[in-house]
């Protein structure tokens, strides 16, 4: 007993671990205190169902149907399954294993003594126990990487459903911007259409010239060819919306006109705060604990593996007298790796460099969590004032246009003068609708740079 036990301390001290690296400094992250344009609402939270504060039911419905429908939301879903599985699996190796086998047979033989035929029916049965003492904690550490990596997996989903909302949501909105365009388009081409059929009949009649007639049918047949262009536009933005909601290409139902859909502040958390709202983060934050403890577990491999058995049983024969016979043996054993030949530091140096991996990926998440909500801020801003200023443009050209086109009429200026005043309340119009939009897509992505009202949820036991 006494050379066992020195066998086995020895064993154990020639199973010693290298030392466990820490993290890269470099990876190491500081949140800045404010954001840079400074945040409105600082401190409130974001409505999980975020996108029905536009006052769109029909964009509700697209989003939601998005999120009951969407193939990548499924494939994301079957991911996290997955996981639990392989979550199930590691925890599973930290129990007994027991097994249970019986046999029977017939034989006839000769018996060696008597040289007399035998014919024999004989039958054996077992119970087998196993159980690894995990002193080392091995498959703790390896059930606790299971256990992170399923809570990546789930956040990791949780994000492929923001993302597929807010694309839901965008789509939606550049679907409505294109019908405006093509309200403005259809509008502007019958104003030309009227301007024409009165220029000829001022030419008909003699009170302009055909040169006024020529560039009135000009400007007519200008603004004629883009309004299939834009129809166009939309039939490809409703077959890439369908298939974003899991549907065959259709047409997509509309609700508020784009002009009506609400442009609300959005609410604005402290950069410290979004690392727990943002479901990418957590996911990198997950990866990163997931590799951290298949780091230990594989410097746990470098330590003696202590495993117990046992097994019992009945053997029995019609040739045996006091059949059948019991036996059972009990055990232990003790493994510990003393030569490699450097194949446990070579795993130890990869999980190493996989953990440090995770940490500079985590840090990336974060930063470009920060970037990306500093984009979204100023983007709102920006394409406030954008649109305030061309709403202001767009008023000035219209009167502009009743007046070009009044002068005109009563003879005081050419009618270039009124063909330039439609062509630049137009362009006016048309950069209106994209800034409007461009607003609206804007406070989509801070919706969904905010984390769009993601809260972090265990996922189910097992």
């Amino acid at each position: 007993m006494k050379r066992i036990l020195a066998i086995t301390i020895l064993a154990a001290l020639c199973a010693c671990a290298p030392p466990k690296s820490p993290v890269p400094p470099d990876a190491a992250l500081s949140p800045p205190i404010g954001w840079r344009g400074g945040a409105p609402n600082a401190g409130a939270t974001v409505a999980a169902d975020w996108w029905k504060s536009f006052g769109d039911p029909a964009l509700a419905k697209a989003v939601e149907t998005a999120l009951a429908h969407n193939d990548d939301i499924a494939i994301a879903a079957a991911r996290v399954a997955e996981a639990r599985g392989q979550f199930r699996l590691a925890r599973a190796q930290s129990w007994p294993n027991i097994g249970a086998g019986a046999q029977i047979a017939r034989e006839a033989s000769i018996n060696p003594g008597f040289g007399v035929p035998d014919t024999q029916t004989a039958g054996a049965g077992a119970v087998q126990i196993s159980y690894d003492l995990d002193l080392f904690g091995r498959l703790a550490d390896s059930s606790e990487a299971a256990r992170a990596a399923l809570l990546a997996s789930q956040a990791a989903h949780d994000n492929v459903r923001l993302a597929v909302a807010s694309s839901a949501a965008a789509g939606y909105i550049a679907l409505c911007a294109l019908d405006a365009r093509l309200a403005v388009l259809r509008d502007t081409l019958a104003a030309r259409a009227e301007e024409l059929r009165v220029a000829r009949r001022r030419a008909d009649a003699g009170y302009s010239s055909q040169l006024d007639l020529a560039q009135a049918e000009a400007a007519y047949r200008a603004t004629e060819p883009l309004i299939p262009a834009t129809e166009l536009a939309i039939a490809r933005q409703e077959d890439g919306l369908s298939v974003l909601l899991g549907m065959s290409p259709r047409a997509i139902e509309r609700g508020a006109e784009f002009n009506s859909l609400v442009i609300a502040a959005a609410p604005v958390m402290v950069p410290a705060a979004l690392l727990r709202r943002r479901p990418d983060i957590a996911s990198a934050e997950a990866q990163l604990a997931a590799s951290d403890h298949a780091l230990d577990a594989a410097r746990d491999a470098f330590m003696p593996d202590v495993q117990l058995a046992a097994t019992g049983g009945l053997i029995g024969s019609n040739l045996a007298v006091g059949s059948p016979f019991e036996y059972w043996s009990l055990g232990g054993s003790i493994l510990a790796p003393i030569f490699s030949a450097g194949r446990l530091e070579a795993q130890q140096d990869i999980a190493t460099a996989r953990r440090d991996q995770a940490a500079f990926a985590y840090r990336k998440a974060a930063l470009t969590a920060f970037r990306e909500v500093e984009d979204a801020l100023v983007a709102v801003q920006r394409n406030a004032e954008q649109e305030q200023a061309l709403s202001a443009q767009r008023d000035v050209q219209q009167h502009a246009l009743v007046l070009a086109t009044n002068r005109y009429r009563a003879g005081y200026s050419p009618y270039l003068d009124q063909i330039d005043a439609q062509r630049s309340l137009l362009s006016v119009q048309l950069a209106l609708v994209q800034a409007r939009a461009d607003r609206l897509s804007a406070l989509v992505s801070l919706y969904q740079s905010l984390g769009g009202g993601w809260a972090q949820t265990l996922p189910a036991a097992p």
